[in-house]
């Protein structure tokens, strides 16, 4: 059994009892297992769009098959000779050489829920898993802890709920509670999104958790923390429970961010010029894009976009256009700046800011969804679910960008040579911040688990 030499003052007597099992097989000890030549890896940025983006009308256009698959759209060539993308992505293929695009992404599933929870965990799951399994940002909160005063995960805004009912499927899953992300949008609103509600401005809703209420300040707050240590002290006299715990710990995170003015600026995109903020675009993907190259500049080791499911435009890229979505027709919504065309410029901004600042090397930055969609446009003008293909990216961290990794056939159907799953984007990531793929952990019952069951490297990414 190891023994540790100090303890964080928020360490509280449970803790201590699971200190034995964290020995297993020397699971907490980080590992390079890439060459020494590979930039270090200092923050990890995830682009989740939850809903299963076009694949079609995004990155793997198809001009040659019939309209029925590619549509009215056109495709256009990027700055890398032979690479073409939809026309729906003029910004990005302007930035094709810092990024690879993998186009052989499968989970084998067409349902959301257990599609979305597999790529936000690189485990497969089934229909009771969706919320126990812990995602990959809760695994290097877990081993690598909080950094420069950020918590190890973090979420813009994380109020995304699936449904119906509505699914929370941003968690710590059998970790705990204590490793979900820290969500900036605070409690999520219209949790199912089915009906338009009014918000808060992009830039207000998206911070609002890390905002001194009416009448707090630091010193205020100081004297609550000092109450709340003396509360402390009563209840560890009793045995507390594992959500206490969890709370303790979202309690200290959320003091030390209130406290630490580097990191409250972080979160404020007030203080980005205004031609920064027209440059990723006045919207809400572009807000949140921006917002989370602010927090990994400033040091938040690892953070996730969501977007995909919004309180204003409904379940944006779950484009079936069933009557009750009344969307546009799949190839007049990818042009809406909320849908493909926002979302192509924010992301082209957010690497060209960071290539222009230095910062690509040391960030690995990835483009998710769960799936791809149907290649024949169906009768209402949408695409259905398709998991057997879809498009993701990724870039920095000394990944070769200008490349096309895997491919599907002349239709988009089904993917040809090498397939990529969520646990081998999980196992990229983990790889990236040199993090040994068979680590074990323990649940919160002691319980020894492989960090991660199944998934490789994507190692043409490096080549």
């Amino acid at each position: 059994m190891t023994t540790p030499t100090s303890w964080t003052p928020f360490l509280h007597r449970r803790d201590l009892l699971k200190v034995g099992a964290l020995s297993v097989a020397g699971t907490l000890l980080p590992f390079r297992a890439h060459a020494d030549s590979q930039p270090r890896v200092e923050s990890v940025i995830v682009m989740m769009m939850m809903g299963g983006v076009t694949h079609h009308d995004s990155f793997d256009p198809k001009p040659d098959a019939a309209q029925e698959i590619r549509g009215t759209l056109t495709a256009i060539d990027t700055v890398v000779p032979g690479i073409r993308f939809c026309e729906t992505m003029p910004c990005l293929a302007q930035e094709a050489h810092r990024f690879a695009v993998v186009r052989s992404f499968v989970t084998d599933n067409n349902d959301h829920f257990e599609s979305q929870a597999y790529a936000l965990s690189g485990r497969k799951v089934n229909a009771q898993q969706i919320t126990t399994e812990p995602n990959v940002g809760a695994i290097v909160a877990k081993l690598q802890g909080a950094k420069n005063g950020f918590p190890g995960y973090i979420a813009i805004p994380g109020t995304t709920r699936p449904g119906p009912p509505p699914k929370n499927l941003f968690v710590g899953g059998w970790l705990g509670q204590e490793y979900a992300p820290f969500a900036t949008g605070g409690r999520a609103r219209n949790e199912d999104f089915t009906a338009s509600v009014s918000e808060a401005p992009e830039e207000q809703f998206q911070q609002q958790a890390v905002q001194f209420t009416a009448g707090l300040n630091a010193e205020r707050l100081m004297n609550r923390q000092s109450l709340r240590e003396q509360l402390d002290t009563t209840l560890d006299r009793i045995d507390r429970t594992g959500l206490t715990n969890a709370v303790d710990r979202q309690f200290q995170s959320g003091f030390e961010m209130l406290l630490k003015p580097s990191v409250r600026q972080a979160f404020d995109l007030a203080r980005e010029p205004d031609k920064v903020r027209d440059r990723y675009g006045r919207t809400k993907i572009g807000q949140r894009c921006l917002m989370a190259r602010r927090l990994s500049e400033a040091g938040a080791p690892f953070v996730l976009v969501d977007y995909g499911y919004d309180p204003d435009f409904g379940n944006l890229w779950d484009n079936h256009n069933a009557p009750v979505q009344k969307h546009p027709v799949i190839c007049d919504i990818v042009k809406k700046p909320y849908h493909l065309a926002g979302t192509d410029r924010a992301c082209a901004a957010l690497l060209n800011d960071l290539a222009d600042r230095g910062r690509l090397d040391s960030t690995l930055v990835v483009f998710l969804t769960e799936f791809g969609r149907t290649p024949k446009i169906n009768a209402n003008g949408g695409r259905d679910h398709w998991g057997a293909a879809g498009s993701i990216w990724f870039a920095g961290a000394g990944i070769r960008g200008g490349q096309v990794i895997g491919a599907t056939d002349k239709i988009g159907g089904q993917t040809v040579g090498p397939r990529y799953t969520p646990g081998d984007v999980a196992a990229t990531m983990y790889r990236a911040l040199g993090i040994d793929l068979a680590t074990m952990l323990v649940d919160k019952t002691n319980r020894p688990l492989a960090m991660l069951p199944d998934g490789e490297p994507i190692a043409p990414l490096w080549s």
